[in-house]
């Protein structure tokens, strides 16, 4: 993609991207020098890949910083928006170090806050549908509390980000910072890593190395996917809102499919003799995922654009590219991945 388009009328904005190298990040960037902002991607390249940003660094608005977002943060030059992306955002990832998912959920979330609010900026904290935990709220609506287990070995994730949700509207009542929180349901496309563990990336992945595709639990369990070019517009439309909001807004596809169902349209779109295998369900993993999202439409417009049946081929294509179809740096998929 051509980065060096034409700006848009006004001032260009100098954008703090924390998490920028991971998958939905470097696509954020990307979509950000389109406009013709100037550009801080930061990761500390513990699930960020560094091919994901190696096309953006020719172009003179966008720099890449290599930092841990728990630790001081070190830049002190003038921003008008940051984004905060910085987390493991998959079950193998975030429960590889439990600890170290929790801190950069809090603490890097309270420095960035800081930051942000120190230098007048507006910031977006990407939040997560894991914070409906298996929900009983059918689909689920921002005001549902969720239904969390704050123990278990998802609580890394789900209470870290419910923290950092916490932290965010702590801010904007004692600080009158200007925040946004998006909470981010199942998104897909071009360079998700093959060993994240999510269910698109390990049945695209399995059936292209015809390894048997794995299916957790019943596979009646449901999703529903959105392709991360809407996610990315999503992210941006609620930065750039001027109109008050009453909380975190979803930002999902509320198209539901079964797994089952997902599993049949990979092996159609995909030649593979891959048989269809099932494991036992990893614990607390959600049995229905489905964001109601009159939130987004009433406030930002926003609707998503692209279906499945348009962006699963393009994410097939990609991973088929990709050097045996590992995307880079990316290893197998891991042998205990959950369907998130």
């Amino acid at each position: 993609m051509n980065v060096m388009t034409q700006a848009r009328p006004g001032r260009p904005l100098s954008v703090l991207v924390a998490g920028g190298a991971g998958f939905v990040g470097s696509h954020l960037c990307e979509a950000l020098l389109e406009r013709g902002h100037r550009v801080i991607c930061m990761d500390s390249f513990d699930t960020g890949v560094a091919s994901n940003v190696d096309h953006l660094a020719s172009s003179p608005d966008f720099r890449l910083v290599r930092h841990d977002v728990a630790q001081r943060l070190p830049l002190s030059e003038p921003l008008d928006r940051v984004f905060n992306l910085a987390s493991p955002a998959s079950p193998p990832h975030y429960q590889a170090d439990p600890i170290r998912t929790m801190m950069t959920n809090v603490v890097g979330t309270a420095n960035l806050l800081e930051l942000a609010a120190g230098q007048g900026a507006r910031f977006v904290q990407a939040s997560t549908s894991e914070v409906y935990g298996d929900p009983e709220q059918h689909p689920q609506a921002e005001d549902y509390w969720g239904h969390v287990n704050c123990t278990g070995p998802r609580a890394c994730y789900d209470e870290g980000k419910r923290a950092a949700e916490a932290l965010c509207f702590d801010y904007i009542r004692d600080r009158g910072a200007d925040v946004r929180v998006a909470r981010i349901f199942n998104t897909y496309g071009p360079r998700m890593r093959a060993d994240d563990g999510r269910i698109v990336s390990n049945m695209i992945v399995q059936a292209l190395s015809g390894a048997p595709m794995t299916i957790y639990g019943t596979g009646q369990q449901t999703r529903s996917f959105c392709y991360v070019s809407d996610l990315v517009a999503g992210l941006m439309a609620l930065m750039e809102v001027e109109a008050p909001l009453p909380g975190a807004v979803n930002l999902g596809n509320p198209q539901e499919f079964t797994i089952a169902e997902l599993a049949e349209q990979v092996r159609r779109l995909v030649p593979t003799r891959s048989e269809l295998v099932h494991r036992p369900l990893p614990q607390d993993d959600p049995q229905r995922r489905r964001p109601d999202i009159s939130r987004a439409r009433q406030h930002l417009g926003w609707r998503p654009r692209v279906e499945l049946t348009e962006g699963l081929p393009r994410t097939v294509a990609w991973f088929a590219s990709s050097a045996s179809g590992t995307a880079g740096e990316a290893g197998g998929v891991p042998a205990a991945a959950a369907s998130a």
